[in-house]
């Protein structure tokens, strides 16, 4: 097992990581209960049959078991927002209560903004099940949801009282969801390690039970923990936790202009980490062709897409990422690159330059 922490003072917590870690998660669970914490778990309505000895015994340990109406990104709505809220109020949860967000990074957005919200915050637990959960959205506090108007306008930072990523739980992942995270762990080494990106780029295509994912989910827990740990809640005029968003201005708008689940989100940031890369170096930010084709490589060997899969309005990208949440007194921050291992945020990027990228990836 690879235990980190990410180091905030009273509110640290570990990130588990490892195989078969169910014991870790219900000895968790066991050590609440015999503090008369009350447990809730939130999960999708797939994963309790994909999963039954793990729920079975979950079930034991828990005042109550929430399926969310729905797989995908229309979970996080306002609407299931306050059906939760509902359903733990019945059961008597209360400010003693945990909830163990046993899901992807859908499942733990939401479940970590009820968290923030019910009776004023209580603690949870998260339990990535997607290998994008486990290296990204479960670790740093960030939850939300979304809005008619874009995704994540809504939200809190929240820690976790604990992280388990349990590789055992991706055997059940699709392909396509499991190639979607890969798209994040590509990210960790274009904005922070070099070393790391080259060992992705050295290595075969990686599966759920690769031998070398544990270590590649902690190297990329370990350099969100450390951002984390230094920039909490995003504040920082330049750099900073903004950093961990690189790709994502570009991924969020063509989620929204797409339709929400068109897209994965980890495919759609793969290809706005394709975007962010051409336009480091077409504003002469990173030498040409230092950059963009080494991502395409590796985003295309790990079945990533690396433009739009289908034309979409230019003007309706344009439009979506200037409601973007890194627009601060009106204007857009973007997360681009010196160099492999290297990112930094601006807003000195001419609008010209970002529409010629648009229409360099298939906007019409």
């Amino acid at each position: 097992m690879h235990d980190i922490t990410v180091a905030l003072g009273e509110r640290s917590y570990k990130i588990h990581i490892g195989e078969n870690l169910a014991g870790t998660l219900l000895a968790l669970a066991d050590g609440f209960v015999a503090e008369n914490r009350p447990v809730a778990v939130i999960t999708c309505p797939t994963l309790p049959q994909l999963h039954p000895s793990l729920f079975s015994e979950l079930k034991k340990r828990s005042r109550l078991l929430i399926e969310t109406s729905v797989d995908g990104e229309g979970a996080k709505s306002t609407r299931e927002l306050a059906d939760i809220w509902e359903k733990l109020a019945e059961a008597r949860i209360d400010r003693a209560g945990v909830i163990f967000a046993v899901g992807g990074g859908v499942v733990g957005d939401l479940s970590g903004f009820c968290a923030a919200t019910f009776l004023r915050g209580i603690s949870f637990v998260q339990v990535p099940t997607t290998l994008l959960s486990m290296v990204d959205s479960s670790v740093g506090g960030k939850t939300g949801i979304n809005l008619p108007s874009g995704k994540n306008l809504v939200g809190a930072f929240h820690q976790p009282a604990a992280v388990v990523a349990d590789m055992a739980l991706l055997s059940t992942l699709p392909p396509r969801e499991f190639a979607a995270g890969m798209a994040e762990v590509i990210k960790y080494g274009m904005l922070a390690d070099a070393s790391f990106f080259e060992k992705l780029e050295a290595a075969g295509t990686l599966t759920w039970n690769s031998p070398e994912l544990p270590a590649v989910v902690r190297r990329c827990c370990e350099i969100k923990a450390k951002i984390v740990a230094a920039d909490e809640r995003e504040t920082a005029k330049e750099n900073g936790r903004a950093l961990l968003n690189l790709g994502h201005t570009f991924g969020h708008a063509i989620e929204k202009v797409a339709g929400y689940g068109e897209y994965l989100h980890g495919e759609a940031v793969a290809v706005g980490c394709v975007a962010a890369a051409m336009l480091s170096e077409n504003l002469g930010f990173a030498p040409a062709g230092t950059l963009a084709g080494r991502a395409i490589a590796l985003f295309e060997k790990n079945n990533l897409p690396v433009k739009l899969r289908t034309p979409l309005s230019l003007d309706a990208l344009v439009a979506a990422g200037g409601n973007d949440k890194k627009v601060v007194a009106g204007k857009l921050r973007f997360v681009l690159m010196k160099k492999i291992g290297e990112a930094f945020t601006t807003s000195a990027v001419p609008a010209s330059a970002v529409r010629d990228v648009w229409l360099s990836l298939g906007a019409k």
